[in-house]
């Protein structure tokens, strides 16, 4: 059976490199391990089978290869393996935002400097915002494995040593005390917060993840699918992460251009510009975007007036 033509992915960023889909043929040969993964699938359409984590991460190692220049990426087997796709179409819509304030022109550069909360193992979005924009990056995060896998990434891969630096919250009540300093100035911060608000409904999610990619009925979770708690559960889930970040945000007005989060769940958004309004921040923005198959948005906002923003330097 041969392959039919990739059709176009309509719902990734106009600048996503990954709307024509995937090259097997030449990710193979730039990582051999992706081959045992790859078949084409009833449809006609070549493909792996999303439901096995070593091929997702397979993929992703092939396509740091191939589109990044990332030679050396692996993470533990118990955490998250990101899809690339939508992780670098969060990347462009940051980039969309920056350049409203710019002169409509995207800012690239060491000087543009992002702080990722939750950075997890994989180091996905410093990854791609320092190799798509040349920005720098502070990765956070409160679990220490994560930060040490992230540091072997970085050894590993010299272009990423001077771009991007990794700090561990030694507090996991705080999400920006202890993080942003008197003398730090960030360009944007960017999150994929904790969905769930306790390791059940996170189990329960993970099992409807699989049982929908297998087409199958199964009780037992995939442990790659899982994550570490950190990265899937918090109390309060989403809502109560984000409402915290919001707070938090609020003491450092002047020292962050676009404080920014995804949001998965739109139920929540109600909530969430309730509690923004009572920090009132000069300006927020809600960014509707695809990652995989279901539809999630970007809520950004700003504490600096049309002035000060006007005045902030890019370069």
């Amino acid at each position: 059976m041969k392959a039919k033509p990739i059709i176009e992915k309509t719902n990734l960023h106009p600048n996503n490199q990954h709307r024509l889909g995937y090259n097997f043929e030449l990710l193979i040969q730039k990582s051999s391990d992706l081959k045992k993964y790859v078949f084409i699938n009833e449809f006609e359409i070549e493909t792996i089978d999303f439901s096995i984590p070593d091929a997702v991460k397979a993929l992703n190692k092939a396509l740091l290869i191939s589109d990044y220049g990332i030679q050396n990426w692996d993470i533990p087997k118990e955490y998250l393996c990101p899809p690339i796709p939508g992780r670098a179409d969060y990347i462009h819509y940051i980039a969309d935002l920056l350049a409203t304030s710019n002169d409509g022109i995207v800012p690239k550069g060491e000087t543009v400097q992002g702080l990722d909360i939750g950075v997890g193992a994989n180091c996905i979005y410093p990854i791609l915002g320092n190799t798509i924009y040349e920005w720098s990056f502070v990765g956070t995060d409160t679990d220490e494995k994560a930060i040490e896998n992230c540091s072997v990434i970085i050894e590993n891969n010299p272009k990423l040593i001077d771009a991007i630096s990794l700090q561990l919250q030694t507090d996991s009540r705080y999400i920006f005390k202890n993080i942003i300093l008197p003398e730090d100035k960030f360009t944007f911060t960017l999150c994929n917060p904790p969905f769930h608000a306790s390791i059940e409904e996170a189990t329960k999610a993970n099992l409807r993840k699989i049982n929908n990619l297998e087409n199958t009925r199964t009780t037992k979770p995939i442990k790659n699918f899982g994550g570490q708690n950190a990265e899937l559960w918090c109390e309060g889930g989403e809502l109560g992460f984000i409402t915290q970040m919001i707070f938090e945000s609020a003491k450092y007005p002047l020292q962050c251009f676009w404080f920014t989060t995804l949001v998965s769940k739109r139920e929540n958004l109600a909530s969430i510009y309730r509690t923004l309004n009572k920090v009132s921040p000069v300006e927020i923005k809600t960014i509707d975007m695809a990652q995989g198959q279901k539809m999630s948005r970007i809520v950004a906002w700003t504490f600096l007036s049309e002035k000060q923003q006007k005045a902030w330097k890019f370069a």
